[in-house]
């Protein structure tokens, strides 16, 4: 009997923590909600125009910042939460005067974007544009589950900031603005490809206020007959499946490139290790599916080359061949400075990622010293510093820090060992360093 009034407690207590109709409103609010959701008002459009302006100088500038700027003042997304209430309710003249409205919203944001983008000088297309122009299913499924949440936030008594969220995550305004630049530059990629994105979101969210008006179980409007309820049923299913599959097969193209990508990194990186040979330059067709390397220094004989051919099979890159271009340093004049070009921007690169890396060990010292700060035992801020000094110095190979005292007081002694003599002035910089880190002005410094 108590183990049953412990399970009756548990369902009670999870039924109050996800009970989506708690704190909505009533049945009467929402419809009146999304009735003045329909209304176009003077001051809507202006708004509405003013933040495709900014969205498109957004863009025009690749400035995240005033895209998302543009996000929070656009008004679209209500029209689109009510399309699909009027879808669940199965009220058509709703439907009829919301998709009047979001129709008259799209048409004014592409006649104000194609103006601009007619009129800016900037005329190349920016990473924030092409970004809008590849939809995936992850953009499906972010409408999907940002119209559950925008509907459910829409609804209750207590407004959040549920709806400036959702329209940062789905970016409707964005997707217009680039179908504008589209139209402007008459670039279909652009036209097709945001528009295409901003259908998805449309739909998506749209399917996502109609399922979450059925969860409120808002009553019906009006009654249909079940024969007529399954032919929109089967119309709402073949738009969704059409719009989904292109995105499906985006997003497969694109796992696809990354995870070859990453393969073809592991394959170079690891086979084409040679003590007096060098890799200068790669390149991939992954429709040809060939990978073209360019190698300077001793030749290769022709059997490894045929063994790094094989080796392609353990990086998953089946199907794929194997392009070989060797070039000798004496070669002619010509092909030397491009030999030349090559091993200099590899030895930059090289540079970069041991700068990069000791940037990290910096950082790790730092984070170790500023916790030895805030630590009250001596002994720890005592092994940081002991930790920290080679990380910072990096002749230093091992380090030692203690705290002495003699007839003038407390000093702090570190003793270590160099790979190389440091000069005078490595060593004032250490024994300044220490002075900072111990608030202590008596250093010594014994370097073996």
């Amino acid at each position: 009997m108590e183990e049953k009034e412990k399970t009756g407690r548990a369902k009670a207590y999870f039924r109050e923590l996800l009970d989506i109709r708690g704190d909505m409103m009533g049945y009467e609010e929402i419809d009146a909600m999304m009735l003045e959701n329909t209304a176009i008002h003077g001051s809507n459009m202006w708004i509405l125009m003013l933040a495709i302006f900014i969205a498109s100088i957004g863009l025009n500038v690749n400035s995240t910042a005033v895209i998302i700027g543009a996000m929070l003042i656009s008004p679209l997304m209500s029209g689109i939460l009510t399309l699909g209430y009027s879808l669940a309710v199965k009220d058509l003249a709703l439907m009829r005067r919301s998709l009047a409205s979001f129709g008259t919203q799209v048409a004014i944001s592409l006649i104000a974007s194609t103006l601009y983008f007619l009129l800016t000088p900037l005329q190349e297309p920016t990473a924030e544009m092409i970004a809008r122009t590849s939809p995936t299913i992850w953009d499906v499924l972010i409408a999907l589950f940002g119209g559950i949440a925008g509907m459910i936030g829409n609804t209750r008594q207590k407004k959040g900031n549920v709806i400036p969220g959702v329209a940062i995550a789905t970016a409707l305004m964005p997707p217009l603005c680039t179908a504008g630049y589209g139209l402007a530059t008459l670039q279909p990629r652009f036209l097709l490809g945001a528009f295409y994105l901003f259908a998805i979101n449309t739909l998506f969210i749209a399917l996502s206020a109609a399922l979450v008006t059925v969860l409120l179980r808002v009553p019906a409007h009006r009654e249909i007959s079940p024969r007529r309820q399954k032919k929109i049923n089967r119309i709402i299913v073949s738009i969704t499946v059409i719009t989904v599959i292109p995105s499906i097969l985006i997003g497969g193209m694109t796992v696809y490139n990354s995870v070859m990508d990453s393969n073809i990194e592991r394959y170079l990186k690891s086979e084409f290790v040679f003590s007096d040979t060098q890799l200068v330059q790669s390149s991939t067709d992954k429709m040809e599916k060939k990978i073209s390397v360019s190698l300077v220094g001793q030749p290769v004989s022709q059997e490894a080359i045929a063994m790094l051919q094989k080796e392609l099979a353990n990086y998953g890159l089946e199907g794929y061949t194997l392009h070989v271009t060797q070039n000798s340093v004496s070669a002619d004049p010509e092909n030397s400075d491009r030999v030349t070009i090559a091993l200099q921007e590899n030895a930059i690169s090289a540079l970069q990622e041991k700068l990069e890396e000791k940037e990290r060990e910096l950082d790790a010292a730092n984070r170790q010293l500023e916790e030895m700060r805030s630590s009250p035992d001596p002994a720890d801020k005592l092994q940081a510093l002991s930790a920290a000094a080679p990380r910072i110095f990096t002749k230093l190979e091992t380090c030692s820090v203690g705290y002495m005292s003699d007839s003038e007081g407390e000093f702090i002694l570190l003793t270590a060992s160099a790979s190389e003599p440091m000069s005078a002035g490595e060593i004032e910089t250490l024994e300044n360093w220490l002075r900072t880190e111990t608030g202590l002005d008596r250093v010594t410094v014994y370097i073996d």
